[in-house]
């Protein structure tokens, strides 16, 4: 498999490989912006040794032109759309509008790939494509627990996790502060995360008095030791943001042992749902939201979800022994979206004591079910195989298909043919 994304710094190599795996980067414009264009792609989809192209999100221009490269070729196509918020007011509300521009090229993919099944019925509404044309494959995700055997968990220590914008409700969760050392003097707050943003609430933190209990402070996305140590400190994880598709920091945050709070958002409502995590409507004033963290750090301590090295232990027919071909994964790093309608969920707090007893059922047995509600049998621990067959262009190129992989931890996927 090759990876082939974009370097909007022009500062990387061109091509590398990393734990085995080959990465080819061509320049994109603009560098400072997130809706850049790669006309690179186009060249090296064309020239390359490909059987199938993989196209992870349509945020940028690069999606477009790595479909256009593909169909010209006649390649089997997947598109994985990780949709996710986005801070700029005027970017959520041109969605509908880049979603129905790429109509044409997403209705000809051989496979559309969602992180969840919310997602999966509002790209088929949107697209007014059929849901049988998607597969929904959730992110895999493990942080190494063994690496936090050691460390004590801190009584009073919450967590806001995730990139510092504004959809993601750090300033909310500062808001709520003053009302939480109100009833819990001892309460401290480790806001995880790099952004745009991070001037702002540290301003906040201080306007609110509260900076002296307030850590602001990223952890390297490579450092993944780092963070299970870190979340291995902290009692209760509070998840306030707009919208996630599937919340991996506070999935992470149930594998290492932490208590959840979450808003109830479209992809954090199904946690409360599931007895994983306490809920407080959208909006919520911060005394609710400091009232559920209370409650939290109250309870006892839940067991950590089934983690997904129980499933990747697992000899399956996409395993790397077993693939064959040539795969091209074109990749828009950093970049998110929003486009979903949203779920319910209970407006005050609910627990279960122990996963282990939410909603009568037994914790997960693999990360892989990590996506809730459960799905289907076809969709859940195993490859998707579609029922019926991909489209003839891939057919009549050679007598292989495509089969989309199982979840990896980066989101990407294999073929063989």
């Amino acid at each position: 498999m090759t990876i082939l994304t974009t370097d909007p710094s022009g500062g990387l190599p061109r091509r590398e490989s990393v734990d085995g795996v080959e990465v080819r980067r061509v320049r994109a414009w603009p560098a400072e912006r997130d809706y850049y264009v790669a006309p690179g792609i186009y060249r090296e989809l064309a020239e390359g040794p490909f059987d199938l192209v993989h196209v992870q999100g349509y945020q940028t221009f690069v999606a477009p032109i790595a479909l256009l490269a593909a169909e010209r070729r006649r390649l089997p196509t997947v598109l994985t759309f990780h949709g996710g918020g986005h801070s700029s007011r005027l970017r959520q509300a041109i969605r509908p509008l880049q979603i129905a521009t790429l109509r044409p090229l997403l209705a000809r993919a051989d496979r559309l790939v969602t992180l969840a099944p919310f997602e999966r019925d509002e790209y088929a509404r949107r697209l007014r494509l059929p849901p049988e044309r998607f597969a929904v494959i959730p992110n895999g995700s493990d942080l190494p627990a063994a690496a936090a055997v050691d460390v004590r968990r801190e009584a009073g220590r919450i967590a806001s996790l995730g990139r510092l914008e504004r959809y993601k409700g750090h300033h909310l969760v500062l808001a709520a502060l003053p009302h939480l050392l109100a009833r819990r003097p001892d309460a401290r707050l480790w806001i995880g995360g790099h952004g745009p943003e991070e001037e702002a609430l540290r301003r906040l933190a201080h306007e609110l008095g509260v900076a002296d209990q307030v850590e602001i402070r990223g952890i390297a996305p490579g450092d993944r030791e780092g963070m299970a140590r870190e979340l291995a400190r902290v009692d209760t994880v509070v998840s306030l943001s707009e919208f996630e598709t599937q919340p991996i920091a506070a999935l992470e945050a149930l594998s290492l042992g932490c208590k959840l709070v979450v808003a109830a958002a479209p992809g954090l409502a199904a946690l409360a749902a599931s007895g994983l995590a306490a809920a407080v409507p959208p909006g919520a004033p911060p005394e609710a939201v400091a009232d559920a963290i209370v409650e939290g750090l109250r309870e006892e301590g839940v067991r950590p979800i089934g983690r997904w090295s129980t499933c990747t232990s697992r000899p399956t027919s996409s395993s790397p022994s077993a693939r064959t071909g040539r795969a091209a994964s074109s990749t828009t790093p950093g970049s998110s979206a929003s486009s979903s309608s949203g779920t319910g969920a209970a407006a005050s707090p609910r627990w279960s004591r122990t996963v282990s007893r939410a909603n009568g059922r037994p914790p997960p047995r693999c990360g892989a079910a990590w996506s809730i509600p459960p799905m289907p049998k076809s969709t859940a621990r195993a490859p998707i195989r579609s029922s019926s067959p991909i489209p003839s262009r891939a057919s009549r190129r050679r007598s292989g298909r495509a089969r989309i992989g199982s979840p990896s931890g980066n989101g990407t996927a294999s073929a063989r043919s």
